[in-house]
């Protein structure tokens, strides 16, 4: 039986009460990729682009250590809603133990295809050692990041939204602390540079990961236990399994197809990749509170959607939208006026400030588009509808995304800005289609709960 649950998540839980400390808990981790790319710019130019070229590679294992964590998300939300909690100790269990074993085979998987990984990507030589030496170390600690997930989505859907803040609080500090120490400080002698940040960045997690788990037990939302998977409960799984294969399909194939981008603009020169590096830095920032935003609709409606309130369910997400698209294009566009001078943070090489100028124009219709995608996707997902969001995103940025890159930024000419134009026609096109889908509501139905459900009109 669960343990305790004093947040009480419904239709009437205010978005701001789950979506303000996730805005802060973002903000805080987008600080902490910053201060890696700030304190490298002034290390070693090269060093940037190489570390952008490795989180791609670092972004997509952890799309594959999502599977269970989506999966973890849809689940407890909804069983929750739906007051079912003598199962909440077997799912918790299951999710971490899983996950973590996932993790540790990834990790090793990855590390053993670091030269392949390097070679696809067409990293320059002069990048190529430092991307190598990050991948090793960060994506070596990949099995860290897979239980930080797992553990960070449970604590979310019991409401407890403020300790993924205060967690991502400290990692920046312990972070800054260690790039510090290896880049400039005590320990500096030793030239580890790229590793050493690397290695200041796996040790972060882990802290994290311990500050989690005590929160979890101290909180007493549940227990841990390898006897709750006695039977192992393998029906379970393979639902879990179900509904986190296309959610993480949908963003590995987002991240294959981004990754395509990226080795469009290898081979535009260092300087197109370090102008992505330092823009997507900058770009960060600007989809936060939707981001935000969309993970707390996403926990709202699992439990209305497990609660049987469907028709709250599908009013809140567009209430959503009227508050999160007019903040979002806003952060884009302020972005846009002001990269001239906030790139200067990164560097002096006024042909990398020029093209980041380009490609920040483009990033507000990116942006546009992206908000709409996260805001609806969340939703479908919490209500079950896990298929459309995959079937959807692999026609839109295969078929539109990479086509309309090319051929603006590469056949055309435009450049590193061209590929970002690629990106923003599959977010917008894709973002109206997904909202399309929920508006005429082909979601219901699909809850992972059996609970008789209120009259929705057609």
């Amino acid at each position: 039986m669960k343990e305790k649950q004093s947040v009480v998540i419904d239709e009437k839980t205010p978005l701001l009460v789950l979506a303000g400390p996730m805005f802060l808990e973002l903000f805080l981790n987008t600080m902490l990729n910053n201060v890696d790319t700030l304190m490298l710019s002034h290390y070693n130019e090269y060093a940037v682009g190489a570390v952008g070229n490795a989180n791609t590679i670092m972004f997509m294992m952890n799309i594959l250590f999502s599977v269970i964590a989506t999966a973890t998300n849809v689940v407890v939300a909804q069983y929750l809603g739906a007051r079912q909690y003598d199962k909440m100790n077997m799912i918790y269990t299951l999710a971490v133990v899983v996950n973590l074993a996932v993790g540790i085979v990834l990790s090793g998987v990855f590390c053993a295809a670091n030269p392949l990984i390097m070679d696809f990507l067409h990293v320059s030589p002069e990048m190529r050692p430092y991307s190598m030496t990050y991948i090793y170390i960060v994506g070596g600690g990949g099995f860290v990041s897979a239980v930080f997930n797992v553990l960070l989505q449970i604590i979310r859907c019991n409401g407890y939204t403020k300790i993924g803040m205060w967690v991502t609080f400290a990692i920046n500090i312990f972070n800054i602390c260690g790039n510090y120490l290896f880049l400039y400080g005590p320990l500096a002698p030793l030239k580890m540079g790229v590793a050493g940040v690397a290695i200041s960045t796996v040790a972060a997690r882990t802290l994290a990961v311990l500050a989690l788990v005590i929160f979890f037990y101290a909180t007493r939302i549940g227990k841990i236990s390898l006897r709750y998977l006695r039977p192992f409960p393998g029906k379970l799984l393979a639902k879990m399994v179900t509904i986190g294969l296309p959610t993480a399909g949908e963003s590995l194939t987002y991240n294959l197809y981004q990754t395509t981008l990226l080795s469009f603009v290898n081979s535009m020169g260092n300087d197109a990749v370090n102008a992505r590096a330092y823009c997507n830095t900058l770009i960060a920032f600007a989809m936060i509170f939707s981001n935000a935003s969309a993970m707390s609709t996403q926990i709202i409606t699992g439990h209305l959607v497990g609660a049987g309130k469907s028709e709250a369910a599908y009013k809140r997400v567009f209430k959503t939208l009227r508050t999160s698209l007019p903040i979002t294009i806003a952060l884009a566009s302020i972005n846009a006026i002001l990269c001239r001078y906030t790139l200067q943070l990164f560097t002096e090489n006024q042909h990398i400030i020029a093209l980041g100028q380009m490609i920040m124009i483009a990033d507000i219709f990116v942006e546009t588009g992206r908000c709409l995608n996260m805001t609806f996707i969340c939703s479908l997902k919490a209500a079950g509808a896990y298929v459309f969001p995959l079937i959807v995103g692999i026609a839109c940025n295969w078929g539109l995304g990479l086509t309309t890159g090319y051929a603006v930024g590469v056949a055309l000419g435009v450049g590193v800005a061209g590929i970002y134009a690629g990106t923003a026609t599959d977010e917008c096109i894709r973002g109206l289609i997904v909202m399309y889908y929920w508006y005429k509501k082909k979601w219901l139905g699909k809850a992972v709960v059996e609970k008789k459900d209120e009259a929705l009109p057609a």
